[in-house]
């Protein structure tokens, strides 16, 4: 089998760490009841952001990400009983622009960049948001493209979202490596004709969908590795 002539990558989640923003305003004096709630906060306004974008989805009634995450955002803190705090949801949602990408993402990419072989980003995130996180991560320079549902106006995982990759790159999608680390994501990558990799960083069980990925890794520091 031919080597993947790209490898196209999720963003939240897969290169960008979603629990960073919560992580890092926990440190904040300003926002002392975050100190014990803060990774309970990521992980619900996650699961949330989520649902938000496959009901969407479902409905027809697409919103750009960042509005999708706000919305999130502010079911997470009422359910957490911090609806209200002066400050809080906005130094949240600035922080989420500036996410700390995973620690093996930048060698990972200059790896295979000097390997000769493609990158690219194809994420639910609005395009601002995409390339607040890619240039505060610094790995910007080692992209060839950065693409967003936006342009077709809906979230993974319809399969017009995936159709972007050759639409852009002219590679068809069993040339196409994808990476994700949410299970759903690289099933449905699989099921539209990717070389599917799931980055299981939480050991968790393969989803039960018509479609399993093609590799599973605990990380992304092996993925050079796959491009032979």
């Amino acid at each position: 089998m031919d080597r993947p002539a790209i490898f196209v990558f999720d963003a939240y989640g897969t290169l960008f760490d979603v629990a960073a923003a919560a992580r890092r305003l926990a440190a904040d004096a300003r926002f002392p009841m975050l100190a014990e709630s803060w990774l309970g906060i990521a992980e619900s306004w996650r699961l949330k952001q989520l649902q938000y974008s496959w009901i969407r989805a479902l409905a027809g009634r697409h919103a750009d990400f960042r509005q999708v995450t706000a919305e999130a955002l502010d079911w997470t803190l009422e359910a957490h009983g911090l609806a209200g705090t002066p400050g809080l949801a906005d130094e949240l949602m600035a922080l989420y622009d500036r996410l700390d990408a995973y620690p093996e993402v930048p060698d990972m990419l200059a790896a295979l960049r000097a390997k000769g072989v493609k990158t690219a980003i194809l994420s639910n995130g609005s395009p601002a948001m995409l390339e607040s996180a890619c240039r505060s991560a610094g790995i910007a320079d080692l992209l060839d493209g950065v693409l967003s549902v936006e342009e077709v106006g809906i979230f993974k995982p319809a399969p017009a979202v995936y159709g972007l990759v050759e639409t852009h790159f002219a590679v068809p999608p069993a040339r196409t490596a994808f990476v994700s680390a949410n299970g759903w994501d690289a099933a449905a990558g699989a099921g539209f004709g990717f070389r599917s990799i799931w980055v299981n960083r939480r050991g968790e069980p393969v989803d039960r969908l018509p479609w399993k990925p093609e590799t599973v890794l605990d990380d992304l520091s092996s993925v050079p590795q796959l491009a032979g």
